[in-house]
């Protein structure tokens, strides 16, 4: 069991971080010690926040495929390291620079991004031009590491945060307040999974009102398109996905039409049978080529493809017909967390939320942080679309 912070009082702020270098608490957390194996439960120390830095008690954190493919190494971070890049809780403690947040405070985390590059400064944080190192790096922007095993450091700050623990420190401008009335244990996936699915229809996209919207996978990310497409007026809202459960959640979600893959010859002929000049949009999460590919070929004049899935391999590539692109107009949008500006668009979410309009928990299935490897094979195995996990 972790031990409290001696600093989690309401009233208490904490000094700035070099005037308590040497303070640190105990923590718990899962740590990825080698690619493709399980993740082992540690006790770990926690620095103190520093200047521009908050101490969150995790409350829930969302198990995403980018966590497993950071273990895996297809992201290359170095090893032992703590993951969690959705999390959810209440502020403990706040560094001295931080003034428009306090303990007890519900909250958010999501990516790392500058605040003073030219595409943030265009309120596009998720294409910060020091994304890479701020996310994925296993360090803070000054190559330190707030996380100790057995007195070493060890890779952490993946996504500024490392939230798969009992606590986190996160920098400020990771962190998003949230109404204490929303269901806080469940919030930690709107800071990636479900903002990226959403954030892809209503801002990267930009869906409009009747327009025509093909979604290739029926996962956590595919799901949270279909809910934004429904809040944005499309239609038709196709989805194709192999999984019957997920079909069948996506209609009531708001698809007006489900294609099985396995059961079509062609899926674009098996779009086109519905939307005849083929869809305005096409959305993909799986990062498949085939897939991809066949997204591509189900978009109409003008039509454009967003890509969000990751895909096996780093060097897997799409062949295009450029005499196709060109003579239909045809765009395809790379797309990083929905577009999203965090600090609007999560609350945006837990509004929709709060108002019936976008039922995200409905995908959620909870497990004890401490049997996070069975939430791992549920993600795989497809009986799960959602794992969030609470720290015992």
């Amino acid at each position: 069991m972790a031990a409290s912070c001696a600093g989690s009082d309401d009233s208490i702020r904490v000094p700035d971080f070099h005037a308590n270098w040497n303070f640190i608490m105990k923590i718990t957390a899962a740590v990825a010690t080698a690619a493709q194996a399980p993740f082992v439960m540690r006790d770990l120390e926690l620095e103190t926040p520093r200047a521009d830095e908050v101490l969150v008690r995790i409350r829930g954190v969302g198990l995403c495929h980018t966590d497993l493919i950071a273990r895996d190494q297809f992201i290359s971070i170095p090893l032992p390291v703590v993951l969690g890049h959705e999390g959810a809780g209440i502020i403990e403690a706040v560094g001295a620079g931080v003034h428009d947040l306090r303990p007890g405070d519900h909250v958010v985390m999501s990516f790392s991004s500058c605040g003073t590059c030219p595409r943030c400064d265009e309120a596009l944080p998720a294409y910060c031009q020091s994304f890479p190192g701020l996310n994925y790096s296993g360090r803070r922007a000054d190559g330190s590491s707030p996380l100790k095993l057995d007195g070493q450091d060890i890779s952490a700050a993946f996504f500024g945060q490392s939230s798969f623990a009992s606590y986190a420190l996160a920098p400020r401008r990771n962190v998003v307040k949230v109404a204490s009335s929303a269901p806080i244990e469940m919030l930690g996936p709107l800071g990636c999974g479900i903002q990226t699915g959403a954030g892809a229809i209503l801002r990267s996209l930009k869906c409009p009102a009747g327009s025509s919207l093909a979604i290739f996978g029926g996962g956590t990310v595919g799901l949270s398109a279909v809910m934004a497409a429904k809040i944005a007026g499309c239609h038709p809202i196709i989805v194709v996905e192999p999984v019957e459960a997920r079909r069948m959640l996506a209609t009531e979600f708001g698809a007006t039409h489900v294609i099985d893959p396995k059961a079509e010859q062609s899926v674009p002929d098996a779009v086109r049978q519905i939307a005849p000049a083929g869809v305005d949009f096409a959305f993909e999460s799986s990062g498949l080529v085939p897939v991809v590919e066949a997204a591509l070929a189900s978009l109409g004049s003008h039509g454009t493809l967003g890509i969000v899935g990751v895909p096996p391999k780093p060097e897997d590539a799409l062949s295009i017909n450029l005499a196709s692109v060109i003579t239909f107009g045809h765009q395809i949008k790379g797309i990083i967390e929905g577009d999203s500006d965090i600090e609007t668009f999560i609350p945006y979410l837990v509004d929709l939320h709060t108002a019936g309009k976008f039922p995200f928990d409905r995908m959620i299935r909870t497990f004890p942080l401490s049997e996070i490897n069975a939430a791992v094979k549920a993600h795989h195995d497809g009986s799960c679309i959602k794992a969030v996990l609470i720290p015992d």
